[in-house]
């Protein structure tokens, strides 16, 4: 990959050769600084998860792309914050859109796992990563040696186990994307939130260890008596901002019912 540029902590306009960030004005304790918007490609684009339904940067992405075409819209995933806007946006370019959840596509064609995406001269490859939710899938950008990871990695923190996923294949998500990093000589992850992350290996070892550890310290709390969820997060999570337990919980249940299955 030639010319690969990436302007770390700053989302809002994070770049490889060939995809750029919009990021929509959505940020909150859950979406960090806001959702990325990914345009892939050269004269023909694809845009991948359009965002929440919010006008203003739906209209923005358009005007940003001036005469280019937008051949297909692509969703990482079906939550709102990445999907709300997909809809709207595809009146606003004439483009048809693609996800795994039916659900959420427009026109005749879903998106799978092993399925090869096109814009002019740019691919993107489509990897099942079920996990952070059950349709989550992220693309293999071969041109750029980059994968954008949607909720599956982000640029900061780590992801949730949302109600519609599971962990235990979300661990398998990992392994299988690290698997894929090392493999292919992936040199960035694109994320659907927070900045780039320029070590993909380092990255996805982070993410795999640090579930790891924190199966061991539910495990260790039940051994000190705690038995629900928020007596789980009140011992697991004690260092991490109030404003983060709601989540917490939730990703506590996905773990502990991956324990009880186990």
């Amino acid at each position: 990959m030639s010319g690969l540029y990436i302007p770390i902590g700053t989302p809002d306009g994070s770049r490889t050769e060939h995809a750029e960030n919009l990021l929509a004005p959505n940020p909150s304790v859950m979406t960090l600084d806001g959702t990325n918007t990914w345009v892939v490609g050269g004269e023909d684009v694809v845009v991948v998860d359009p965002g929440p339904d919010d006008e203003s940067h739906l209209r923005r992405v358009r005007d940003h792309l001036g005469e280019r075409h937008v051949t297909e819209i692509l969703l990482t995933h079906g939550h709102f914050d990445h999907s709300g806007g997909a809809r709207r946006f595809a009146e606003l370019v004439g483009a048809p859109v693609r996800a795994l959840d039916p659900r959420h596509r427009l026109g005749d064609e879903g998106l799978a796992d092993g399925d090869v995406v096109t814009a002019g001269d740019v691919e993107l490859h489509v990897y099942g990563t079920p996990g952070h939710s059950f349709d989550s899938l992220c693309f293999w950008l071969p041109q750029d040696q980059a994968m954008l990871t949607g909720d599956t990695v982000l640029g900061r923190g780590t992801t949730i186990i949302a109600k519609d996923g599971g962990l235990a294949d979300y661990l398998r998500s990992l392994d299988r994307l690290r698997a894929v990093a090392e493999s292919l000589a992936a040199r960035a992850l694109l994320p659907g939130h927070g900045p780039v992350l320029p070590d993909p290996i380092g990255a996805l070892d982070g993410y795999i260890a640090h579930r790891r550890e924190r199966l061991d310290q539910i495990r260790a709390a039940r051994e000190q008596g705690a038995r629900t969820p928020r007596e789980i997060v009140r011992i697991v999570y004690a260092d991490v901002d109030r404003s983060l337990w709601a989540a917490a919980e939730m990703s506590v249940v996905a773990q502990l019912d991956y324990l009880d299955r186990s």
